[in-house]
């Protein structure tokens, strides 16, 4: 089985050996390795399932550390990482020229991000080189937000989850691109869009992409439970059309939900911060209760509501 540790020495270790190491962030756990390394970066593609044409995010220690990774950074993309640097922003930004196409899907741009992990912000300062982390799930199914979800995930299938307790804000970061200098949003994510137009002005989402990706999580279908789930604006008047099943309900901060139900409220006081944080671990909590449906209320669309909505309505998609 793999081994749950905070020994750092061992990740190091193991990702200057081409191996790779779940590492956490404040966004999610992911799969890390190293960005020149084929065989690390191929084993990352292979123990998740992820289709090599999905990109993948390098993960880089300092702001210093941009410039070896790209070419041209945009005077916007600038101020927010100025702003929101270390944190759950990506960019994506014209790749230089030695960072390897498989960490691209091909293309002229690479998305990278300065983690805002003590544990991991101290990991990569010791190695010699930047980290490729994906989320440490099989692709497609729900984030990992511990090491004990990582490790049931993967098994023996990888060697270390380097322990940095619950992510602090549970979801993914979010993508921002640049197309003629001006940012796209490519994802939603644990950064809200109030924030980011805070910085530089009225922002464009294009979130959702089947093919030539530009950035990864745009697909239709991700984060998503085994169980069938719904996002719904009533979850009592949905319950009810399920009469008879094992019924799970997500609510975000008021109980909606009757004995028969197993009901995980997100945030008694109403936080969207609390809600976001508590996302992935409430999913997978009810994705493991052999459960027939899970019912999920829809969030306010603000703030970070708006990327939970994102985060659930890609879990209701059919296959």
């Amino acid at each position: 089985m793999s081994i749950i540790s905070k020994d750092i020495q061992k990740a190091v270790h193991l990702l200057t050996n081409d191996d790779v190491v779940a590492i956490p962030t404040e966004t999610v756990y992911g799969l890390a390795g190293n960005i020149f390394s084929e065989a690390a970066i191929t084993r990352i593609f292979s123990t998740k399932k992820r289709p090599f044409f999905n990109p993948l995010i390098v993960h880089i220690s300092s702001i210093d550390a941009l410039q070896n990774i790209v070419t041209h950074v945009p005077e916007k993309a600038k101020l927010l990482a100025t702003a929101f640097w270390p944190g759950s922003m990506t960019l994506v930004l014209k790749k230089h020229a030695t960072i390897p196409d498989l960490i691209t899907a091909g293309k002229d741009t690479v998305a990278v991000r300065i983690p805002n992990h003590p544990l991991t912000l101290q990991l990569l300062e010791q190695l010699a080189f930047p980290l490729a982390a994906p989320s440490a799930n099989p692709f497609g199914s729900i984030s990992p937000t511990t090491a004990v979800h990582v490790e049931q995930y993967f098994k023996n299938d990888i060697k270390m989850v380097l322990d940095g307790g619950s992510c602090s804000n549970g979801i993914e970061s979010t993508i921002i691109g640049f197309e003629n200098d001006e940012p796209i949003i490519y994802r939603l994510g644990a950064l809200a869009l109030e924030e980011i137009e805070a910085v530089i002005g009225k922002v464009v989402i294009k979130n959702k992409k089947e093919q030539n990706l530009d950035a990864p999580g745009m697909l239709a279908r991700h984060y998503a439970p085994k169980t069938q789930t719904f996002l719904v604006d009533d979850v009592v008047h949905e319950t009810k059309k399920h009469l008879g099943k094992k019924i799970g309900v997500l609510v975000f901060h008021q109980s909606k939900c009757d004995d028969f139900c197993t009901e995980v409220v997100l945030s008694d006081k109403a936080s969207l911060q609390e809600a976001a944080a508590n996302l992935y671990s409430a999913m997978h909590h009810l994705d493991h209760q052999n459960l027939d449906v899970i019912i999920a209320e829809r969030f306010p669309e603000k703030g970070l509501g708006t990327s939970i909505n994102d985060r659930l309505q890609r879990a209701t998609v059919a296959l």
